[in-house]
This record gives C-alpha cells, sequence and structure tokens, in this order.
C-alpha cells in the first residue's frame, strides 16, 4: 500500500507529469502550426493547442490528488492495480499509464460508492490529508475486510473553514450525490435541496461530469449556468476552472436577456402588481396576439416591373401564401422571409415560362421589388416596439380577455412616452422582450443548461430558459422553503412543466454536510409556516454553534458579536433587513472593523446561495416584516452559517420561531 514518504514521492512524480504536459501543450503549439492541411484546419489546431496550453499553464494550485484506490480480487477488471484519484488527468512517462485519474473517469465512480457491504471489487479505499499543497496525512478502509468507519479526513475537509469563493467538492462527494452528478446528459433533473445538502455543487460538477463524458457533442451546443445575481455568481467562478472546465458561460438570466433585447440598462422599476402581471404567463398570449396582429391580409394583386415585362401575382394566390405561411407556426421572422420567398418562385415560374433565365441577380432585384408588399402585410418589426404598443394599452377594450381591467391598468403607462426610443424598460419588461424575440427568431439553444435557485423563477422566466434548453437537457436546483419572489414555485412538478421538461427526474438531498445541526434545527421550526411540501433537513455534522442574543441597542449587539466572531478561522456575513445594512456597516465602521475579505455586511435578499463560517443574524422580526415572504427570507438568512450562528435582536423573535435559550 504505501507509506506517507511513498505517497510524497508519488506527489513529485504527479509534479514532474504536470510539467510534461505543459512543456507538450506548448511544444504542439508550435509544431501544429505546420502539420495542418490547410489554412483552415490550421486555425482551428492552433486555437485548440494554445486553448489547452493555456489550461495546463493556468491550473489552479492544490492537491494532485485526494484519493487512491486499490483493487482486490472481487474486481475481474481491475484486479491487483491501484489507482490515485483527483481533479484531472495526469499523464504517466513515456505514455505508460497515468499517475493519475480524472475523476470523473468511470474507475473512479468506485471512490464514491464502493462501502464495506459493496465493495465494487475494491480492497482498499484511501483518503488523503493536505495542508496546501503538502501531503500530511492518510486513512485507509479496507472494504473487502467489512472495515468502514467515519472518516476523519472527510469530516475535516467538509467542516474546513470556508474564506473567499465556493470551492469543489470532488473530494466529498456522497453517493447520493454522485448518482446526480453522473445523470445521463439527455436526462433533466430537478434536485430539491435543503440548505447545505450541497445541490448548488452538485449542478456545477454536473456540467464538468458532462463535459468529460460528452466532450464533442457538448462543445458544439455549449453548457449554460444560470444564477440568481452576479454575488452569486462570483461565488461559484472558481468551481469549474478548478475542476478542469473554463468554456462554460456562466451569467444570470437578466445578463443573458438583456444583450439580444434592449440596448440600454433598465431604468424603471414596476410596481408589485405590475410585476405580478408581466410575469404570469398569461403575457405570452398577449405578446403573440400583438405580434401576428400587424399580418394583414393582402388586397390587392402585387406587380413587378422587369425591364419590357411586368410580373403579377394575383390578390388570392398572396393570400392562399401567406395563409399557408402562418399555419406552419413558424417564427416571425422566418415566416416573413418566407412570403418574400414564395412570392418571388410564383414570379421566377412566370418569367420562367417565357424564356427568361432567373440567375442570382435577377432573384435579388425581384426580391427587393416585393418588399414594399412585404412592409404592408407582413411588416418587420423589433421586439421594444411590440412591447411599447402593449404597454400603451388595448387601443378600446382590453384585449382577447387574457387579462382583466384591472390588470391592463397595472402594467399600461401612466404616461406613455412619445416614442419607443424614449421608452424606459423594466426588469419584467427583459422578459417580455425576450418572449417577443423569440417569437421572431429562435434564439441561441444549449446542449445543457443548469439554473440555480429555480424556486424563485416566474413562469414566464421559466419560459426564457425553456427555449434556450428545448433540445438540450436540465439541471433544475432549488428549495421550495426557499422561495422568496411573490410568483415562487409550489411545487417542482408545476415549475418543471413550465421548463418544458414535464418529464424530468425530481430527487430531495435532505442531508446537511455544512450547516451544523443546531442552526438546522432552529430553521427547521420554520418550516410548518411556509406552507411548502419539503421534508425537513438532517445534519451530517454534530459541531457548530448557536446564539440567541437579546440586546437594548442592536448595533451594539452587532458590533459586540462581529468583535468577537473575528477571533475565530474563516469568513464572517453579517445579514439584515436591507434598511438596516447602512446604519450596522456605519456602526461596524466606527468600531474599527472594516468589511474586507473576512467580514462582509449584506442585506438579506442577496444572502441567497452564499454561505460563511459565521454568520450574525440581526433582527429576525425585521427580516420577516420587510416583504410578502419575509418567513421564507428568514429561513434563506438563518442557514448561511456553517460552523456558529448568532441572532441578535432587540425585538421579539417572530412567533413562527422556535425561542432556543437566549444569551444574558
Amino acid at each position: 500500500m504505501g507509506t506517507l514518504d511513498d505517497e510524497r514521492q508519488y506527489v513529485e512524480r504527479c509534479k514532474a507529469g504536470l510539467r510534461r504536459m505543459l512543456e507538450g501543450a506548448r511544444d504542439n503549439v508550435i509544431i501544429g502550426e505546420t502539420v495542418a492541411g490547410d489554412r483552415y484546419s490550421a486555425e482551428r489546431l492552433g486555437r485548440h493547442l494554445k486553448s489547452l496550453a493555456k489550461e495546463l499553464s493556468e491550473e489552479p494550485e492544490g492537491p494532485p490528488f485526494f484519493g487512491r484506490l486499490d483493487f482486490g480480487a472481487g474486481s475481474a477488471e481491475h484486479r491487483g492495480r491501484a489507482y490515485h484519484i483527483g481533479r484531472r488527468h495526469i499523464t504517466g512517462e513515456h505514455g505508460g499509464p497515468p499517475v493519475v485519474i480524472d475523476w470523473r473517469a468511470p474507475v473512479s465512480r468506485a471512490f464514491y460508492r464502493a462501502s464495506a457491504r459493496d465493495p465494487q471489487g475494491v480492497a482498499v479505499r484511501r483518503r488523503f490529508g493536505w495542508s496546501g499543497t503538502t501531503l500530511t496525512s492518510f486513512e485507509d478502509e479496507r472494504l473487502e475486510r467489512g472495515e468502514e468507519g467515519e472518516s476523519r479526513i472527510l469530516a475535516a475537509e467538509i467542516e474546513r473553514p470556508r474564506v473567499g469563493p465556493m470551492r469543489d467538492i470532488v473530494a466529498t462527494i456522497q453517493p447520493e450525490q454522485d448518482d446526480l452528478v453522473r445523470a445521463e446528459l439527455d436526462t433533466s433533473i430537478c434536485v430539491q435541496g435543503a440548505p447545505g445538502t450541497g445541490k448548488t455543487a452538485v449542478g456545477l460538477h454536473r456540467a464538468a461530469y458532462l463535459l468529460y463524458a460528452h466532450r464533442q457533442r457538448l462543445e458544439r451546443s455549449g453548457v449554460l449556468v444560470l444564477g440568481p445575481n452576479r454575488a452569486f455568481l462570483g461565488y461559484i467562478s472558481a468551481v469549474l476552472p478548478a475542476l478542469g472546465e473554463v468554456d462554460v458561460e456562466q451569467t444570470t438570466l437578466e445578463r443573458l436577456l438583456a444583450p439580444s433585447t434592449v440596448p440600454v440598462p433598465v431604468t424603471a422599476a414596476d410596481s408589485e402588481a405590475a410585476a405580478l402581471v408581466k410575469h404570469d404567463v398569461r403575457m405570452a398570449g398577449v405578446l403573440r396576439g400583438a405580434l401576428y396582429r400587424r399580418i394583414a391580409k393582402p388586397v390587392e394583386p402585387v406587380a413587378v416591373a422587369d425591364g419590357s415585362y411586368r410580373w403579377r401575382v394575383p390578390e388570392d394566390e398572396l393570400r392562399r401564401i401567406v395563409d399557408d405561411t402562418r399555419r406552419e407556426s413558424l417564427p416571425y421572422g422566418v415566416g416573413r422571409e418566407r412570403v418574400r420567398a414564395r412570392i418571388v418562385a410564383a414570379i421566377q415560374r412566370q418569367a420562367e415560362a417565357r424564356g427568361q433565365t432567373a440567375g442570382a441577380a435577377w432573384t435579388r432585384k425581384i426580391s427587393r421589388a416585393v418588399t414594399p408588399f412585404l412592409d404592408a402585410v407582413w411588416p418587420a418589426v423589433k421586439p421594444e416596439e411590440v412591447l411599447y404598443e402593449v404597454l400603451r394599452g388595448p387601443a378600446e377594450s382590453p384585449g382577447d380577455g387574457a387579462l382583466t381591467e384591472a390588470e391592463w391598468e397595472a402594467i399600461t403607462w401612466a404616461r406613455p412616452p412619445r416614442s419607443v426610443k424614449s421608452a424606459k424598460w423594466t426588469t419584467a419588461d427583459l422578459v417580455l422582450l425576450d418572449e417577443i424575440a423569440a417569437l421572431i427568431e429562435r434564439p441561441r439553444g444549449y446542449g445543457h443548461v443548469i439554473v440555480d435557485e429555480a424556486q424563485d423563477l416566474s413562469p414566464m422566466e421559466c419560459r426564457a430558459v425553456a427555449r434556450r434548453a428545448e433540445h438540450g437537457s436540465l439541471t433544475v436546483l432549488g428549495d421550495l422553503a426557499q422561495g422568496t419572489t411573490p410568483w415562487a414555485a409550489a411545487s417542482w412538478p408545476e415549475r418543471m412543466a413550465l421548463l418544458g421538461k414535464p418529464d424530468g427526474q425530481i430527487i430531495a438531498l435532505t442531508t446537511g454536510f455544512r450547516v451544523p445541526a443546531a442552526v438546522v434545527e432552529l430553521a427547521n421550526t420554520l418550516l410548518a409556516a411556509l406552507g411548502t411540501q419539503v421534508p425537513a433537513t438532517r445534519s451530517y455534522r454534530s459541531d457548530g454553534r448557536l446564539r440567541v442574543t437579546r440586546v437594548s441597542v442592536l448595533e451594539k449587539g452587532v458590533v459586540e458579536a462581529a468583535r468577537e466572531a473575528m477571533a475565530f478561522e474563516g469568513s464572517i456575513g453579517v445579514i439584515a433587513a436591507d434598511a438596516d445594512v447602512e446604519a450596522l456597516a456605519s456602526a461596524l465602521r466606527d468600531e474599527g472593523l472594516d468589511a474586507g475579505e473576512r467580514l462582509t455586511v449584506l442585506p438579506a435578499s442577496l444572502a441567497k446561495g452564499l454561505e460563511y463560517d459565521h454568520v450574525i443574524l440581526a433582527e429576525p422580526a425585521a427580516v420577516a416584516e420587510a416583504e410578502r415572504r419575509g418567513l421564507n427570507r428568514l429561513y434563506v438568512a438563518l442557514t448561511r452559517a456553517v460552523s456558529r450562528l448568532d441572532v441578535v435582536h432587540s425585538r421579539p423573535l417572530p412567533p413562527q420561531l422556535s425561542h432556543p435559550t437566549e444569551a444574558a
């Protein structure tokens, strides 16, 4: 099996292997410039080789491996062999066996799945302990002998203090998480994940696994990760690069929609009543109707002069062309060009019957000549123009009955802008503009889309995501108990149907690996008041600390808690109702506790998806009262702590929150 010194020597072999891979990649960039058969192939090969060299040169520093598998007599394929498992494959010397196997490789699955009850041919599973890049220890589980116990190294890795962005979990993936990570590409899954269960990490690791297993297919179609806000994207930004994957688009839904619709930033805000209507799925019908009402019936023939000839397409044939095209349910812009092509084809048949040759130049000339007809019958349009007309309000009555008069009044501009160019758009308008844009021309699709905090998507936002995954698959991540928007999901089957994947598998993760048991138990007391059918969380961890303190002056209590927290290792998050953040941040600054790398003061509205070693939750009652789903927001805030939680309050706690023993 090898001693600790043997394993340390193996680390040096791994480092040498990485150096060989980098040198080889750089040499290939030089050689590749002369081996391609043509200029296009040379450019493509050059880009690929340079990308590989850049990826290796920017490899994040870290342990080359975290585990080892020694297979015994129970494995027919790998009997007598040993494999070190790491974040990326490291080649052997002179074309020999690899010194490290990628965690995504089929043989690596036994590292996560094998147990004393089902060894899967593994005689010994070894886990390694590291301090930075220095190998410090290892533990062996002799699975074929039925020896398997609690791993100190595994527990230490899970409980390790966290400062900075989210880390990968390749060394600690649990069997139920591994099932989700390795789900087939064509399978859409929904993960109902309680706080700290690792659902976000599972989604990101699934992206890395799918790119490994289906590289060629996904390099063509792409992988998209959608997060709830920019802070969250910054938090997860290091995970995929650490796993060797950099060609994944990570963005928010708002940023995904904006470039293809509005060329100016959002400059207006909706009332809650207006936002509720705009995010309602019935708006899809309203927008489709507004767009397609622009199509008119032909009322006169098309006549086109062509030298000494004058070609004519009669009114009845034009009506048939327009009606047939509408029935084909093409995107609006494609339909317009289909009508043009069919009119040109009708004229071409007449010309060829007269002996004319219809070349490319002739076709372009006739095509331009029918544009005035198209502008009158099937006019070109931009999404902003359609939405501008909708938000001005129905001309006579409230449309086709999709919306009530009160709903029309909620979304209609009180003082309509003079033109579409002077219109000011809201965040909800971006979703409506994307809906219209997709009716005009289909958006880019992805081979796989991962959407986090999906419980907060509105029906119209779900449609925007569904369009991007129409011919691909989805990984949907969320927690119904953490729904904080007015349109938050009540059930996952309903939400998966809106996302275009009604047959997607729904799996619940209920074991929390990051949030201590004391914190989980407090948060679970809120579940009954949230009105959602989700299982209570169980914590893997028995450590951690919960302290509830009543104070006379909130700012002083928070400052005292923050000063004490600074004595511990790890990150500190002060979470408060949005309206209280500025005053608390000022009080901390006045006491020399400036927000920085370790200490963050943030509003409860931005806490979702983030984690801190030590959380100071200020005035839970204010968080609960701040919005319609304030109790859900409070549940989110309570579950951001991965080591210690201080609840500091000057007012009584919300009655829905069980009162633990308070500190004096």
